[in-house]
């Protein structure tokens, strides 16, 4: 594949000469005799030229495909004025925007407003910013989100071809077969710190669909973009408003068909709203005074409700602050019933009834400042903060048939585990930005941010029993009791990250002629990460200490019977010299690390159009140091170390669009990027769940320190309508040195991460239509569908591993987290029935079989089975200011379900359903 890229890369670069793009012309025509009301089907013409259209219903008109150039714009109806815009600039790949109106009497100059813009939020004209797009990019906006009933970002992207959503209502996303560590997330064009230890990139259901204007997903490389892409780059963009006062007010409710009726449970300690009570106590002061039982987590019905408002204020000579704030709450009760197991070469856990019940809340506030000092020079502020927590108490063995091969009393029956998890993550987001236009050739575009992220799990409780079956036998003699095995099979978690981050961006833009544009930029990223956890075990000093009530743990762990019944035990006694042991007294931290990243990157590209070529070469140099010094117990004496890398990384690329005619497009990118591992794929700290524990290797930095990575796509998109499209694309990808999760060879079954291969190759073909079926006497859809699906076969030869830890592979598989189908469909129907306007939506997405982790030695690979998903929207707008929508997701309700592959047979490890949510939400406008 290199020598294929090298050679294309060469022919393509030598046929480059110029030419002229396209631009478009939008906006809004009013009655300025019936109060500035929208005048329908007027004529909008371009003086001197046959491009023209009529105002729709609503006095919304666009004129697409316009050559580059300067035109007059006439405005016309009858009985009406005929309006004349002089000098209208129209950009290459921009949306020029009129608003004016009409009247008996002509419109002055002096109302008509003219601005020039990307348009964010319309399928239409997004549909439009797609096709004039320099690189192969898909974006969703905020129209269809509302159309197809879309809460998050992450079911947003889930929409676009080659895109699918991890099941089990993760906010995890794949594209193109390539899972977390190959794709970049960025608001507003700057990098995101991850919310999770486990994961690269933020949770993107933390970004409900209320602060998003339009989410774009660009699966082709530029050199404005990070080094470190392979998959692609995921831009949320941030809504704003420009214009009159408004205020949306939205309130829910909505229940799970599965959770409706049970009686929910929670952590105590913890809110309502999602935040923990007690962050300024030592843990050790928690242990001692704080129960341990759940308590009552009230009716299981979900709510939400939202508050969104904007207003511009001007000031004369162009000057105008726009302000726009939105805040929203949201929880979910989710009950699930399934089974659970620790396979390796035999069970080590199994448990054939496992009950857990999650409660989750997201809230959210954002604001946006946007000063327009004049139409040349504007500056924008932006504060996002999300706080997201899940609040989950598991039961595993409730049938009291739970197993345990290191069981003391039994191994085959009676094993019990209580889990009681309270996860919070707050995440703080600002970010100043700028665009400066200097003249006619010189554009300046900048952005700076500042995040910080604390991710806790504060207090997690953990309990263990054997022979729980006596629990369930009627007999008030009969008792089950405590599994201690070890001082930590019953203990108390606290773990607490912290991330900080400062990144930017500058971009220089000069146009040198009609034909050339050049981009001169920077983009500069530091993150550091600090980690720590603790555990105190509960030390039973009576063997087979009985349980005579589950629910009623405090009876068991308190203060009075500290000592007596049991002693407190910590890993790291806090000062040994002064007779401060592991017992009954508080202890450092267990597990610590540290996280550095330094980026620096400055590059080049040039936009060079000839005919109907366009030609987008770029080069970028990018400076990379990672770091990560850590001090954990897994490794005994071999757990304080440190592990860096400093590489420089040099990365062509090359992005080219034919425009075959005014409607369709071919395109053609070839690209080098890198991919290098995360603080989480690095450190070696192991995070224990019941059934499955993951960690990382240091001797990733070292193995080599990054992947490098070849890129080729090649794509054709036809817009032969409003709003209509379909495109076939191919790509393929070359990952040298992959990183993949594997069972370690080990006893344990531990996942870590390992380089398992020189090579791993992609190839794929993704297809999309967009077509509206049925329309309207003003060629409005009244019935559309939409269908993309992606065909893709992975590969990598596999090696062994030996280093920290070792993996056993020696074979050909898939790539981890590759899925060999993916299918999004959704139908529309809008008809309009009088004064109601009704939109029905049934929405269908699937993806196949993929690899959750690679099995090694003898041992299968754990498998993410393929999840049908199907839901209906309903959006009924009532009136001009009343919106009531109802929902029905989820509706097929799969099985979630992993299972390890094995030559005698597929063993499941976890299987559930998530059940259905339905849900009722009303909205006015004021």
């Amino acid at each position: 594949m290199k020598q294929i890229y090298l050679v294309l890369l060469v022919l393509i670069f030598t046929s480059a000469a110029f030419a002229q793009g396209t631009g478009s012309v939008v906006g809004v025509l009013s009655d300025k005799e019936m109060n500035n009301e929208p005048l329908p089907f007027a004529t909008v013409q371009l003086k001197g030229t046959t491009k023209g259209t009529t105002t729709d219903f609503d006095g919304l008109y666009e004129i697409a495909n316009v050559d580059a150039g300067t035109y007059t714009v006439v405005f016309s109806f009858v009985g009406y004025e005929t309006v004349e815009i002089p000098n209208v600039v129209v950009e290459a790949g921009k949306v020029t925007t009129i608003n004016t109106g009409l009247g008996a009497t002509a419109a002055a100059l002096d109302e008509v407003v003219i601005t020039t813009t990307v348009s964010r939020e319309s399928e239409v004209a997004l549909l439009l910013e797609q096709k004039n797009a320099t690189a192969i990019q898909q974006t969703i906006g905020a129209d269809e989100l509302a159309r197809k009933g879309v809460s998050d970002a992450a079911a947003a992207i889930a929409k676009i071809s080659g895109v699918s959503k991890q099941s089990g209502g993760s906010g995890n996303v794949y594209v193109r077969g390539l899972g977390d560590r190959y794709l970049n997330t960025t608001y507003n064009g700057l990098s995101l710190p991850s919310n999770d230890i486990e994961r690269k990139n933020i949770d993107l259901d933390l970004f409900p669909s209320d602060i998003i204007q339009n989410v774009a997903v660009s699966k082709a490389y530029s050199t404005k973009f990070y080094g470190d892409f392979a998959a692609s780059n995921v831009d949320v963009i941030a809504k704003d408003y420009k214009g009159k006062g408004f205020l949306d007010i939205s309130l829910g409710s909505g229940i799970n068909t599965r959770a409706a009726g049970k009686d929910f449970v929670r952590s105590e300690g913890t809110g309502y709203f999602g935040f923990y009570n007690r962050y300024d106590n030592n843990p050790f002061a928690v242990v001692l005074s704080q129960p341990v039982d759940p308590v009552d987590g009230g009716q299981p019905i979900n709510l939400n409700g939202s508050i969104s408002g904007g207003t511009s204020f001007d000031f004369g000579n162009e000057t105008r602050l726009s302000v726009f704030a939105t805040a929203s709450f949201a929880n979910d009760f989710e009950y699930r019933r399934g089974s659970k197991a620790d396979f390796t070469s035999e069970y080590k856990q199994r448990f054939d009834d496992v009950e857990e019940f999650e409660y989750s809340t997201t809230t959210t506030a954002m604001a946006n400042l946007i000063y327009r000092i004049n139409s040349k020079h504007r500056i924008s502020y932006n504060s996002l903060f999300l706080n997201s927590s899940s609040d989950e108490v598991g039961d595993y063995g409730v049938d009291g048939n739970g197993t345990n091969r290191d069981g003391i009393i039994s191994t085959d029956e009676g094993f019990f585990v209580r889990n009681i998890l309270f996860t919070q993550d707050m995440i703080f987001v600002n970010q100043l930005s700028g665009d400066h236009q200097f003249n006619d050739k010189l554009e300046l575009s900048w952005g700076v941010g500042y995040n910080r992220v604390f991710a806790r799990q504060p207090d997690r409780k953990r309990f263990t029993l054997e022979n729980y079956q006596l629990a369930l036998d009627n007999d008030p003699n009969t008792n089950p009791s405590f599994f201690n095995n070890t001082n930590f099979d019953n203990q108390r978690y606290f773990q607490d990250i912290q991330d900080e981050e400062i990144n930017s961006r500058l971009n220089l833009e000069y146009k040198a002629s009609e034909a050339i544009k050049l981009n001169f930029g920077y983009n500069g990223r530091t993150k550091t990460r600090d980690f720590k956890n603790i555990r105190y075990g509960y030390d039973l000093l009576e063997p087979r200490t009985e349980v005579s009530d589950i629910n009623n743990l405090d009876g068991v762990f308190n203060l009075e019977n500290l000592g007596t019944i049991y002693d407190t035990f910590v890993f790291r006694p806090l000062a040994p010299e002064y007779g401060i042991d592991n017992r009954n007294f508080p202890g450092n931290y267990e597990n610590t690390y540290n996280g550095k990243l330094d980026i620096h990157a400055g590059y080049v590209n040039a936009e060079i159009t000839t005919g109907k070529w366009l030609f987008v070469p770029g080069f970028r140099v990018e400076s990379f140091r990672q770091s990560i010094a850590y001090d954990v117990i897994n490794l005994g004496s071999n757990g304080i170390g440190e592990s860096a890398a400093y590489k420089n990384f040099y990365l062509p690329s090359l992005n080219v669009k034919y425009a075959v005619n005014d409607d369709s497009n071919l395109r053609f990118s070839a690209s080098k990027t890198v991919s290098f591992p995360e603080f989480k794929e690095v450190a070696p700290f192991v995070y224990e769940d019941v059934t499955q524990r993951v960690g990382g290797n240091p001797d990733l930095l070292n193995d080599p320190a990054v992947s490098n990575i070849y890129n080729l796509d090649l794509k054709y998109e036809w817009f032969f309508g409003k709003g209509e499209l379909l495109s076939l694309s191919g790509f393929g990808k070359e990952i040298n040195d992959p990183v993949n999760k594997v069972i370690a060879n080990d006893a344990t079954g531990t996942q870590r991460y390992f380089r398992t291969g020189d090579k791993a190759t992609v190839y794929g073909v993704e297809f999309e239509l967009r077509k509206n079926l049925l329309t309207n006497e003003d060629e409005q859809p009244v019935l559309a569908a939409g269908l993309n699906a992606t065909v893709m076969k992975t590969e990598q030869k596999l090696k062994s591993s030996n280093g920290s830890f070792v993996s056993t592979l020696d074979r050909t598989d898939e790539l981890q987290g590759a899925s060999p189908y993916l299918i999004n469909a959704d139908l529309s129907y809008s008809p309009t029935l009088g004064s109601y306007k009704p939109v029905a939506n049934l929405i269908y997405s699937y993806f196949d079989d993929r690899i959750e982790a690679l099995g090694s030695g003898q041992l299968g690979n754990i498998i993410e089975k393929g999840v049908h998903n199907l839901d209906f929207v309903l959006r009924n707008e009532l009136g001009n200011n009343w919106e009531l929508n109802l929902s029905a997701k989820n509706l097929l309700d799969p099985d979630i379900q992993y299972f390890r592959a094995e030559p005698t047979g597929d063993i499941v490890i976890s299987n559930y359903k998530r059940g259905i949510d339905l849900g009722l939400s009303v909205k006015y406008s004021f």
